[in-house]
């Protein structure tokens, strides 16, 4: 499920996750530009709807690298939930080549070796070139390592820092980049046109769950568009009582809505009106959001309109931690 606690590709074996595992809203958000309806906000940002340079074919992004069969598209992501491995991805075009990962930390000069494994694919009439990934374990914790890729004489050399160790008051940064399918698919508490209450059975089966247990923000996909709702649940309804309406919850999570990555079809841009009270904001726009966890009690979040290169902050607010921190959100607070 895509709750707070951000679960990462679980490719080394650990035993311990991040403490923060649940966040909570506690700064209304300030915002330009929005008109205001019977429920939160709907912004008055229209995006163009013509083709942009966000990123033009000739930005140094897209160049390819010298050498024959040089690696291109070179990244990591985190390879465990505790911060000691990396993922290593990169793709080859003339031939597989190597996918294994020589690497260091910084200050000594013995390299280790991980090997890894590629992939192709097919779409239609493209074939991808060869994808590597390989897992580099057992990294100590807030350190510097340089790693190459690559053989002969394309190699490529590159370097990170591993984050500090897992613990209550942590500083930990996410970047949330949407798409279709991101964290966990969809949510019910959207209120575009498009997709509306489809994640009903979804919300009667882990809805009573995620108040139990007090889980602060369920980030979810699948609508190509920004929404975030305000602190509710429905957890007293069933088929005969009739109760079907959303009433605030201090021990709801907030539900986001981020599926706003960029994709084939285009924004969604049909919003039901008025706009219910559930929903504290909305934005048909393509963006990213990061989600900065400063210790156990406090965590920033902030989500970035991609506007014709830009990244505009457009929506942003203060979690507190339920555990550590309860705090009161009703506006009689």
């Amino acid at each position: 499920m895509g709750v707070a606690g951000f679960s990462s590709i679980p490719s080394c074996s650990s035993s311990s996750g991040s403490s923060f595992a649940v966040l909570i809203v506690v700064l209304a958000l300030t915002l330009n530009g929005v008109t205001v309806c019977n429920g939160g906000k709907t912004s008055t940002f229209v995006r163009n709807v013509k083709n942009t340079e966000d990123m033009p074919l000739n930005s140094d992004v897209f160049r390819v690298p010298d050498g024959y069969n040089a690696p291109q598209q070179v990244h990591i992501t985190q390879g465990d939930l505790v911060g000691k491995a990396v993922i290593v991805s990169w793709v080859t075009v003339d031939e597989p080549g190597s996918s294994v990962v020589l690497y260091w930390s910084d200050g000594s000069h013995r390299k280790k070796e991980a090997k890894g494994k590629y992939e192709t694919y097919k779409f239609y009439n493209y074939t991808s070139g060869f994808i590597h990934h390989c897992t580099v374990c057992n990294l100590e914790h807030d350190k510097k390592y340089y790693y190459e890729v690559g053989i002969g004489h394309t190699v490529r050399t590159f370097w990170f820092v591993t984050p500090p160790a897992v613990g209550p008051d942590t500083p930990y940064t996410f970047g949330l980049m949407g798409k279709h399918e991101v964290v966990n698919h969809m949510t019910d508490l959207v209120s575009y046109i498009h997709h509306f209450m489809e994640a009903e059975t979804m919300r009667v089966m882990y809805e009573a769950w995620f108040v139990r247990y007090k889980v602060d923000v369920v980030f979810a996909g699948h609508v190509h568009a920004y929404e975030r709702s305000e602190r509710v649940s429905n957890i007293a309804y069933n088929v005969v009582n009739g109760l079907c309406t959303p009433v605030k919850d201090q021990s709801a999570p907030v539900y986001i809505t981020i599926g706003d990555g960029g994709n084939s079809e285009g924004l969604v841009t049909d919003m039901t009106e008025p706009q219910p009270q559930y929903s504290a904001f909305r934005e048909a726009s393509f963006g990213h959001a990061i989600f900065d966890i400063k210790n156990r009690t406090h965590a920033y979040y902030s989500w970035h309109r991609n506007q014709d290169g830009y990244a505009v902050e457009a929506d942003r607010l203060w979690f507190y931690n339920r555990y550590w921190k309860q705090v009161d959100e009703s506006p009689s607070s």
